[in-house]
């Protein structure tokens, strides 16, 4: 599937534009558009700021306008934290990539608009756009970083492509282990103790049945016994101290 377009209009700062790029990478966005971006381009430190994320710096266009910018997408929403009086659906992020996954899965282009650093998107350019998106901020303190912006839309876009699986699942790489194998660690476990004096004589039994059940709550694995198994041979091989004279 292909993504959408990411086009920021008059950024300013190196680092942001860099840090957009590294945030459209890390959820498979890869078209960047820029609009008549300040004091020109390319950007001294830009690609430093994008940690490696080149790619989509070195694929990045630069237009005059954000008519021409925009003037091959068949849809364009407008990024903002504030209200503009304009009657336009207004969407969260989730429903925003929702709609815009539908789009593209038939063929269509979509936009993703974020404005300058200071002011945002002016109201003629939100009046270009077929809907906004907000994110669900506090009252307080509503604004975003450019970069972190973008990394939000990137995030949910993934998620609503039916792409936001994780890198790693955590699965245990051995096998639980067998009933055999238990029996045999709480033997040795056991003997062990016993050697040592761990148990009072009146309690034992107890102490013992209550090692096991904390032991059987672990879910161990074959490597788990296998670790327990070396310690207790370490300890037999190093056995009892004495007391120096």
């Amino acid at each position: 599937m292909s993504a959408p377009v990411v086009i920021l209009v008059e950024p300013q700062l190196a680092e942001n534009i860099g840090m957009t790029a590294r945030a459209m990478a890390n959820f498979g966005l890869s078209e960047l558009r820029l609009v008549a971006p300040k004091n020109g381009w390319p950007k001294k430190g830009v690609r430093e700021a994008a940690s490696g994320a080149t790619h989509v710096l070195d694929r990045a266009r630069v237009y005059a306008t954000l008519a021409e910018a925009v003037g091959d997408l068949h849809c364009l929403l407008a990024t903002t934290a504030r209200e503009r009086g304009q009657m336009k659906r207004v969407f969260a992020p989730e429903e925003a990539m929702t709609a815009t996954a539908e789009r593209i899965g038939r063929g269509e282009r979509v936009g993703l608009m974020f404005g300058r650093e200071r002011v945002g998107l002016s109201n003629d350019e939100v009046s270009l756009a077929d809907a906004i998106v907000t994110f669900p901020v506090t009252e307080e303190f509503p604004s975003l970083n450019l970069a972190q912006a973008v990394l939000l839309m990137g995030y949910e876009w993934r998620r609503a492509a039916g792409l936001a699986t994780l890198r790693f699942s955590g699965e245990l790489l051995s096998p639980p282990a067998t009933r055999e194998a238990l029996l045999s660690l709480f033997a040795s476990l056991e003997e062990t103790l016993a050697q040592a004096g761990f148990y009072p004589p009146e309690k034992s039994e107890i102490i013992a049945r209550n090692m096991r059940d904390m032991l059987h709550r672990m879910a161990m694995t074959e490597q788990d016994v296998r670790t327990f198994r070396g310690a207790l041979r370490a300890l037999h091989r190093r056995g009892p101290k004495t007391d120096e004279a």
